[in-house]
């Protein structure tokens, strides 16, 4: 893929490497830490394992999805589930036992009932990987005591809650050797990925925005109450203001620009909140005075809007909203020079037009229209397993996806298509995104997780 003139591009956006050089020695970020010896996991292949030996830490609506495909993929074994409910971990033991072909996964060890059993299970088991499905604070924990004990860290988003939490991550993974990566099943959707391809191929021309949400009415979680995702995520959503939900809408942006990537990174970011008022009021509505959930002070304004800087002087406008009544979305639009790629819906303009459907950029080329073109860029990926990931299903196949090319590339000795330092870049908006509401705006520094060493990472293949 041919890079942006990094040279031209500053001098046109007014970023002129001097100015850059004069911020960074004056301003050093308050979250950095000093350069390790470690080796760099960017490109990071780990030796190829013929079976994949999994273990599961919670297997509630998530976890249990995870392992139940994970259980139909060639070349895994199933080994240990934990979860803190019995049912819960003998229920998701029981379905991989039935959908695991002949012999595989018929010995597999369940730990329940204590807060520290999947401790107990790492040591006695030693798996090769772990797959993490559990509240956002257990998230770093959980993935650093993984890797401590020999195994590659799968965890669900976000990777960490605060930015001390990812530098723990970045230096066990680099001590231990072990992969550690944030499961952004997004990034295996089937437009995203064509669109990772349109922009590889330069079809929009130099990258210069993009836009990215998660916008999902969720408020019904609240009933979840003793278990389930309402149970825990409601009290974040009270005592945090910012974006705690960036990365689903954030990674596929973040891959076409190819961020923390060989040719740009994150910078620094401005975020705002609305008032914190649809929460509070649906308690009222649906719940006893007297009720928990009208107890709490409900801080996290209803929508946050944040917005990313690059290294290159590129923005991404990043939002988040899990309480307003509005259709969904993750918006998703990338913009370069010479058209550009949207979603919600999936449409398309060009610079003189689609071909064969429209003459020019005023005019949006979308849904049957797109039926060639979408067929000239389909990603390779998905010509190879894009029907078997839509009979397996989860959203739409993109979590199998995901889940089939974690164990190919462990089969294979081959790197992960979301490395350890993008999980880290992605999940730092939330805390960062905290930081700047809370401060009437100001921007906040990207810490750097690659000591810089990005620019000598390679570009995501096109796989095929």
């Amino acid at each position: 893929m041919k890079k942006i003139d990094r040279r031209n591009f500053l001098q046109k956006t007014g970023l002129t490497t001097a100015g850059l050089y004069l911020a960074s020695t004056l301003k050093l970020s308050a979250h950095e830490r000093p350069l390790k010896t470690s080796e760099y996991m960017g490109d990071f292949a780990a030796p190829k394992l013929e079976t994949v030996r999994i273990a599961l830490i919670g297997v509630g609506a998530r976890g249990s999805g995870h392992a139940a495909q994970l259980a139909q993929i060639e070349g895994t074994e199933i080994v240990a589930i934990s979860d803190l409910y019995e049912d819960l971990a003998e229920a998701s033991k029981s379905r991989c036992m039935t959908l695991g072909k002949g012999m595989r996964h018929q010995q597999i060890k369940t730990y329940f009932g204590q807060e520290q059993a999947w401790k107990n299970m790492l040591s006695e088991i030693r798996p090769d990987a772990v797959f993490i499905s559990t509240d956002w604070d257990n998230h770093a924990p959980m993935a650093i005591e993984s890797m401590t004990q020999g195994a590659h860290a799968f965890v669900e988003v976000p990777l960490a809650v605060s930015l001390s939490q990812l530098w723990d991550i970045v230096e066990t993974s680099e001590r231990t050797q072990k992969h550690c990566m944030m499961m952004e099943n997004v990034n295996y959707g089937r437009d995203e990925l064509r669109y990772l391809n349109l922009c590889r191929q330069e079809v929009i021309g130099d990258i210069l925005h993009g836009e990215a949400a998660y916008i999902h009415e969720l408020r019904f979680q609240m009933e979840e109450q003793e278990r389930g995702t309402g149970s825990w995520r409601t009290y974040q959503y009270a005592r945090r203001n910012g974006n705690l939900y960036p990365t689903h809408g954030l990674g596929p942006v973040a891959q076409y620009m190819n961020l923390a990537r060989s040719e740009d990174n994150f910078k620094s970011l401005v975020s705002y909140s609305t008032p914190a008022l649809g929460r509070q009021q649906y308690a009222k509505s649906h719940y006893p005075d007297d009720h928990k959930w009208n107890a709490l002070d409900y801080r996290g304004g209803d929508m946050n809007t944040s917005i990313v800087k690059t290294q290159l002087g590129r923005t991404i406008m990043v939002q988040w909203d899990e309480t307003s009544p509005r259709p969904y979305s993750r918006h998703n639009l990338i913009q370069g020079t010479k058209g550009t790629l949207a979603g919600f819906p999936t449409r398309v303009a060009l610079e003189g037009g689609v071909p064969g459907v429209t003459d020019s950029h005023h005019y949006w080329a979308q849904g049957e229209q797109l039926d060639a073109f979408n067929e000239k860029y389909e990603h390779p990926l998905y010509r190879r397993l894009g029907q078997v990931a839509e009979a397996m299903g989860g959203h739409g196949g993109m979590d199998f996806l995901m889940r089939y090319r974690i164990v190919e590339c462990l089969r294979n000795g081959l790197p992960l298509d979301q490395n350890l330092y993008e999980g880290c870049f992605w999940s730092a908006v939330a805390p960062l995104s905290e930081a700047s509401v809370a401060q009437g705006g100001m921007p906040q520094d990207f810490p750097d997780f690659t000591r810089g060493q990005w620019k000598n990472t390679r570009a995501l293949d096109i796989v095929d």
